[in-house]
């Protein structure tokens, strides 16, 4: 289905991979004829020639778990108004099942925003972040910064990247993204798929080709091939926004007739154009996709990456089960109990729970193919139970004037408003040890909201909403949909703006200054942060050697969410359903950086810097987390900033999972500090790291410091990297975060 070629490929008019590469341009040069680098280039302030590229987009969106802290950020480094249009939806309105205020109070103040310095606020219910950004807000050859992990849109043409807060905020205040000039690879894709295949199988299939052996990571996707053409816009759209989890930094795809199709029914045909490699493109990295020999995939817990077919599960559960049984004892120890292997009845694997949504899953035409494979049937009255949450109210209209709706809800099934809940743990979490199938982004450990430190546990594989109609359809057996027959017969989708049109607001190029913000008791501003000092001192209050760590586990979505414009507040759950007691040890690490700082420093502390010649009065004391591969998943900027509000001033790693992981680590003033993959890292939380002249280092423009690792049983040598960092990220890790730095330009 998926094969890898690590050589670098020439595309020949877009059509042809060159086999003879004599007389070509360079790589180099030939890469500037990616449709990648037409628009990259195009949106570059420097010379668009450079390895270095500085961007600024042409519109920007975020939702409710990260608007509120970007606007609070960029007032307080000098916002005037949002000079780009910039989409704020309620999409992730999780706050409901706390009780009070909290969560309509950032909706208000969300509103009272968008008013005062002339932004688009979509309120709760109406779209989920991406389908609106499809629906409203995408140009072919435009830029979308979002703060959300998957936004992509490279499928409509328009190239979509997913930050944290941080970078936002730069763009608020009319600065740049600045990477490297990134790699391309090809995504060559060929043939049609099959009755019953969707744009989940593909796209799991893909995730398991590329994300364990860092194919992909940190370069962009650029989709062609004759394949392209067999596939509608939905389809594309479903395998486009979980390029994410690849690890990439971003996709784009060629535009066709069916790409000037979507813009003509949402109104807007001057928004498309062509897009085509040049003549002679040159790509890093060629991935070819058979979507001819596509089969129905399963992705089991605890990444989309952990990929079968479905007929491989059902032809051995057991074994495949017992597996991911083992990986969960691994992660949860004797804190919980799993019995996947109890889902298997007469040789099959049932599952509890199907669940179709978010901007992945409740498109129209899933929801479509789902209801032909439902239509007459019964999800039954047993265990089994399933949802719908279409991903607008524009997509919910289409639904119930074609009869889907109907179909659905005649089945059994439960349709929602469009809501990411399902996504991040905020929304039908399965009984204690349920297996639940969802066509949704992600399956990381208790994204569906269970708590293993209460001794809960429930669990999440992904699936296509076809396989998952499949399943529901047979009691709750876990079927392939390439197994049954059936005929969607539904049109097409027609997309009706009234509703956007009655409740969105739109202010953007209409700001009225003199609009007051609305403040809930629950919206703090940010703690105050200090500058770096001439040495630091680091005491480990968390040592993780998991392969990969994610955002979810340094900070939990779902009910956690619900402090989400309280710093303070958020902070107590970092890290808490991986290493539970980190927030009490940072807390006693800040509260003696606390004391040093008023000439109190404690005198276990003065020990430990006299072992290495260092003083008090000019070294700092904060905590650090350890992670072999933090960063993957979310681009939540809380990752970081918990981290950084409870006194964290460093992360070490090997490698950071994701770019947007470490930007937010910097924005937050904790260094991104690796160390080589030879080095062992054996140390333990209580241990103490010693980097002397770290801001001369980080000013000097310096990569590298020879530190010192305390422990009880010694002083040893480590050498820690910190390449690859702009002249402003350096500025901004001396002053001690993006406020700071925002703070000492305007004196």
């Amino acid at each position: 289905m998926v094969t890898l070629n690590e050589k670098g490929v020439y595309l020949i008019g877009g059509k042809q991979i060159a086999t003879d590469t004599n007389g070509l341009p360079s790589p180099d040069e030939a890469r500037e004829n990616t449709i990648t680098y037409g628009i990259l280039r195009s949106h570059d302030v420097e010379d668009g020639k450079g390895d270095k590229m500085k961007i600024k987009f042409d519109a920007m969106m975020s939702h409710d778990i990260t608007y509120v802290g970007i606007i609070q950020t960029a007032r307080a480094s000098g916002l005037e108004k949002f000079p780009i249009p910039y989409a704020m939806t309620n999409c992730h309105n999780s706050l409901c099942a706390v009780g009070g205020t909290i969560n309509e109070d950032d909706h208000v103040f969300g509103l009272s925003a968008a008013k005062k310095y002339g932004g688009i606020y979509v309120p709760a219910n109406q779209a989920v972040i991406h389908q609106y950004a499809r629906e409203a807000m995408v140009k072919c050859g435009n830029m979308i910064l979002g703060s959300d992990s998957h936004t992509r849109y490279g499928s409509l043409g328009n190239m979509g990247v997913g930050e944290g807060g941080g970078e936002l905020v730069k763009q608020l205040l009319k600065n740049t993204w600045d990477i490297n000039k990134p790699e391309v690879v090809l995504v060559w894709l060929e043939g049609a798929p099959r009755m019953g295949i969707g744009p989940h199988d593909v796209a799991i299939s893909l995730v398991k080709a590329v994300f364990d052996n860092g194919f992909v990571k940190n370069k962009v996707l650029e989709f062609a091939g004759p394949g392209v053409k067999n596939l509608p816009i939905d389809f594309r759209n479903g395998i486009d926004i979980m390029t994410t989890e690849t690890t990439c930094l971003s996709s784009i795809w060629v535009t066709d007739a069916e790409v000037k199709h979507h813009y003509e029914l949402h109104g807007r045909p001057e928004d498309y154009r062509e897009l085509q490699p040049g003549e002679v493109a040159y790509y890093d990295g060629m991935i070819t996709i058979d979507l001819s020999k596509q089969e129905s995939m399963i992705a089991l817990p605890f990444h989309p990456s952990n990929a079968y077919t479905i007929h491989e599960l059902q032809a051995d559960p057991e074994r495949i089960l017992r597996e991911v049984e083992e990986d969960a004892r691994k992660r949860f120890g004797e804190k919980i109990s799993v019995d996947l292997a109890g889902k298997i009845k007469d040789g099959k694997v049932m599952a509890d729970q199907g669940i179709i949504a978010g901007c992945s899953g409740g498109t129209y035409d899933n929801l479509a193919e789902a209801a032909a494979i439902l239509k007459g049937g019964s999800v039954g009255n047993d265990y089994f139970t399933i949802s719908a949450y279409p991903q607008s109210v524009p997509v919910y209209m289409a639904t119930t004037r074609s009869g889907i709706a109907e179909e659905l809800l005649e089945a059994g099934v439960v349709i929602k408003p469009a809501f990411c809940g399902p996504c991040f743990g905020a929304g039908d979490v399965p009984a204690n040890n349920g297996l639940s199938i969802r066509h949704t982004t992600r399956n990381f450990p208790n994204r569906e909201g269970s708590k293993p430190g209460n001794g809960q546990i429930s669990l999440v594989a992904l699936m296509d909403a076809r396989s998952i109609a499949a399943t529901a359809a047979n009691g709750g057996v876990i079927t392939a949909a390439t197994d049954v027959e059936y005929t969607n017969d539904h049109k097409a989708y027609d997309y009706d703006p009234k509703i956007y049109e009655r409740r969105v607001y739109n202010g953007f190029e209409r700001e009225r200054l003199d609009e007051e913000l609305r403040y809930g008791p629950n919206i703090k501003d940010w703690p105050k942060m200090y500058p770096m000092q001439e040495n630091m001192l680091l005491e480990l209050a968390a040592v993780i050697h998991d392969p990969v760590t994610t955002t979810d586990e340094l900070i939990p979505s779902g009910e956690t969410s619900s402090y989400r414009s309280n710093p303070l507040k958020l902070s107590e759950f970092a890290l808490s359903r991986r290493v539970p007691e980190y927030v009490g040890l940072s807390k006693r690490i800040q509260k003696e950086d606390l004391e040093r700082r008023e000439g109190k420093c404690p005198e276990k502390v003065v020990e430990v810097l006299a072992k290495v010649g260092a003083k008090a009065e000019d070294t700092s004391l904060g905590s650090c987390v350890f992670a072999n591969r933090p960063g993957d998943g979310s681009a939540r900027e809380q990752a970081a900033s918990c981290q950084k509000v409870l006194g964290g001033d460093a992360n070490i790693c090997y490698e950071y999972a994701t770019k947007r992981y470490r930007s937010n680590c910097i924005n937050w003033g904790i260094v991104p500090f690796t160390i080589s993959k030879d080095t062992p890292f054996d140390y333990v939380p209580g241990d103490y790291v010693f980097i002397p002249g770290i801001r001369e280092a980080i000013l000097s423009g310096k990569e590298e410091a020879d530190a010192k690792v305390i422990t009880q049983d010694g002083v040893k040598d480590i050498k820690l990297h910190f390449a690859n960092l702009t002249a402003d990220e350096r500025q901004i890790l001396a002053d001690g975060c993006l406020m700071n730095y925002y703070a000492a330009q305007k004196k």
